[in-house]
């Protein structure tokens, strides 16, 4: 039988040489061009990170494209999601594919699609491609070089025409000139190069090219980063951390104290900055597990808000239609008006850099005025590596309201957008939700500081276990 494919909540991924195979991702490359020639489409962006055999991958989706007629630009090295976005936009192509399983753990890769818009193509149509998925690829596929004569394929450098656009968009010469000084994680992954050639004043963690990522996921999250903290602890004079995942369209923070800052932090920063700062106004879009201190600020400024379901693909299709300030979700994925719809870890890491050097202040200042304007939080996440059949009983509890408290914590309200949240007051709540790309259960937790986020999470674990 063949391997039943699914995309999940961004993309296929799958464990390499288990069900992700040179004939899966044929499969999948065939379903993709099936459905761009029932729309009438013609060409694609084809890219690959740094994870293990992305070159073959993407060679491998481009020989599919190319025995079904499609036109095909294929980049030589390994590139960041956003690279592949914006080449997408840049290039007036279709579609975009990336080879990549974002911050998934080392043995995985995965197949993303990009919409001709820029940013993750739209449920409905990546629901259409995942129907198309043959049983098995029967294609005759060209060679590279065959489709290179018959014009069908195009080398490109999408990572020097991301750096065109940063130039472009940001005044890198004040940025460098600053005097802050940063600490960048690549975490092995697709920002180690671009993030080198844009900074001057840049201290290199982890930017080595590493298709095993050294056996840790890639993601930037507090508990991986211990080499980016050790970094600026051995630094007095760095200002900021700055660390990306595996694709760089994620992003995690560090002040000058080492002190980790995440992305609901970093999204009312990003408000704060565009609205308070640059006096730019728009639509506030972000997903249910994100602090509900968004809408409290976005109502302050006076701005329209929205809580979509987790995945960024649906902010970027509510981007896609209106005019939106700021979106993002709580796992770093964040984008902003004046760039393409997408996640992007870079492109927020030189914002925050940016916000910093024109206000001269430290992002610890910054962060404070955050507080300032929406009172002081902290936000945090527990990943349960549980049984399928445990999950599914919690779930169950969870739509079936048999969950009233979690120890001392007494449930007021509850919420289910995308996951279960259970709120107890103003500024403490929980949330549940299986994880759509990994076989865990995330629980999330929101409290006024880190101790009480811990002890929810902690009562919450023994309630539900």
């Amino acid at each position: 039988m063949p391997t039943q494919i699914k995309f999940g909540t961004d993309g296929w991924r799958a464990i390499i040489a288990d069900d992700y195979t040179v004939e899966n991702v044929r499969r999948v490359a065939e379903a993709t061009g099936r459905w761009l020639l029932t729309q009438n489409k013609k060409q694609v962006v084809v890219g690959h990170d740094c994870r293990f055999a992305g070159e073959l991958f993407a060679e491998t989706t481009t020989r599919v494209l190319g025995a079904l007629g499609l036109n095909v630009l294929l980049a030589r090295d390994y590139v960041s999601t956003p690279m592949v976005s914006l080449g997408t936009v840049k290039t007036n192509s279709d579609l975009g594919v990336i080879i990549t399983a974002s911050h998934n753990p080392p043995s995985y890769n995965g197949f993303k699609l990009k919409s001709h818009f820029g940013g993750p193509s739209l449920p409905d149509d990546i629901a259409a491609v995942e129907a198309l998925i043959p049983d098995v690829c029967t294609l005759e596929l060209p060679s590279l070089q065959d489709m290179e004569a018959a014009g069908q394929l195009t080398y490109i450098d999408l990572e020097q025409l991301y750096f065109d656009h940063v130039q472009a968009h940001f005044d890198m010469t004040l940025i460098n000139n600053s005097g802050i000084k940063v600490a960048f994680d690549a975490m092995y992954g697709a920002g180690q190069r671009i993030m080198r050639r844009l900074l001057t004043n840049l201290i290199p963690v982890r930017c080595e090219y590493n298709p095993s990522f050294m056996g840790q996921a890639p993601e930037p999250i507090h508990r991986n980063l211990a080499p980016l903290v050790e970094a600026i602890l051995d630094n007095p004079d760095v200002q900021l951390g700055i660390a990306n995942d595996g694709d760089a369209d994620r992003i995690g923070l560090y002040d000058a104290e080492a002190n980790f800052v995440d992305s609901h932090h970093i999204l009312l920063l990003l408000l704060m900055y565009q609205h308070k700062y640059k006096g730019m106004s728009g639509h506030v879009v972000y997903t249910f597990s994100v602090t509900d201190k968004m809408t409290q600020m976005a109502n302050k400024y006076g701005l329209t808000s929205e809580v979509t379901k987790i995945g960024f693909k649906y902010i970027a299709e509510i981007m896609s239609q209106r005019d939106v300030l700021v979106g993002g979700e709580e796992s770093g994925g964040l984008a902003v008006k004046g760039h393409v719809p997408e996640r992007d870890g870079v492109w927020i890491g030189l914002m925050i850099l940016e916000f910093m050097a024109k206000t001269g202040k430290s992002l610890k200042e910054l962060v404070q005025e955050v507080y300032d304007e929406v009172g002081s939080f902290w936000s945090d996440r527990d990943d349960l590596h549980l049984a399928e059949s445990k999950k599914q009983e919690i779930i169950a509890n969870c739509k079936n309201n048999v969950y009233t408290a979690f120890g001392p914590y007494t449930v007021r309200s509850t919420a289910s957008v995308d996951g279960y949240k259970f709120i107890f007051s103003d500024d403490e709540w929980v949330m549940l939700r299986p994880s759509g790309t990994e076989p865990v259960l995330r629980v999330y937790a929101q409290a006024p500081n880190p101790q009480a986020v811990r002890a929810i999470l902690d009562a919450t674990r023994a309630a539900i276990l």
